[in-house]
């Protein structure tokens, strides 16, 4: 993991996004919503499991914005510390592919990687880079990236219920002051739902396709697609992609894929 990569900047956003996790979650049990009932009335199964949920989803959180995206490391940096295990796990590339050099940091640059300006680094399978995260989407932690949304989805459908359990509208200044900060949560609950909503449907899209965001939307600028036959050289089908994405356990060799179209050398 790189700290400086981590860390630079992040823990303002990260710590945004724990108080304001945990924030909400106190607002839904200090006013009379369900979760509030059910723990005066001694049921505290479902307070729990909404507890942690809430905890599960910090903590994807934490672990997808501080673990390598899949960073690329110069040649000195891959043969340190490395043993055979993690050789195996390193994707092979063929002899007769040249890999070209990034113009940023000079290290080469296998297919789908990109140069991140804000993280300072090339990442395999470059996806983008998350201003909520505070770090690069890419071949490493992009999987997780998913499971976070998912996750933080439920958590959030969730809450909009359990808020919306506990507002009873009423036109009275006082009515508002007992009930502001449940407002506010609901209409926080509300905007996030659909962010995270459009973010996974769109992600889990991409995945079956097997593209990325950066593929997807800058297509006529990257050199190994526009200079494609068919429009995606990746796309093995929906199961295939998946099953890659979700249970393959190792760095992929894109270039193999690539040329097995017989594409002509980028």
């Amino acid at each position: 993991m790189r700290q400086g990569a981590a860390w630079g900047g992040g823990y303002l956003v990260r710590a945004a996004h724990t108080g304001l996790s945990w924030g909400v979650t106190l607002a839904l049990f200090l006013h009379r919503t369900d979760l509030r009932k059910q723990e005066e009335h001694g049921e505290v199964l479902q307070p729990l499991i909404f507890v942690l949920l809430v905890l599960c989803s910090v903590l994807l959180y934490f672990v997808v914005s501080l673990m390598d995206p899949g960073f690329i490391e110069s040649d000195e940096e891959e043969k340190v510390g490395m043993n055979e295990e993690q050789r195996v796990m390193m994707p092979q590339f063929p002899s007769n592919v040249w890999l070209r050099r990034c113009g940023y940091c000079m290290l080469k640059q296998p297919m789908r990687a990109k140069h991140c300006q804000l993280c300072r680094h090339c990442v395999r399978r470059y996806d983008h880079h998350c201003p909520w995260i505070e770090n690069c989407v890419g071949e490493r932690n992009h999987p997780l990236f998913i499971v976070y949304l998912a996750v933080q989805l439920v958590v959030l459908l969730w809450s909009f219920h359990v808020a919306w359990s506990g507002l009873y509208f009423e036109q009275s200044w006082e009515w508002l002051q007992h009930n502001i900060f449940l407002l506010l949560s609901f209409l926080v609950i509300a905007i996030f739902t659909i962010v995270v909503l459009l973010l996974l449907v769109s992600h889990l899209y991409l995945v079956s396709c097997n593209t990325t965001t950066w593929e997807f939307m800058s297509h006529h600028r990257i050199s190994y697609l526009r200079h494609c036959e068919s429009e995606n050289p990746f796309d093995q089908g929906v199961i295939l992609n998946l099953w890659r994405f979700f249970c393959a356990c190792r760095l992929v060799t894109w270039e193999k894929i690539y040329f097995q179209e017989d594409n002509d050398p980028v």
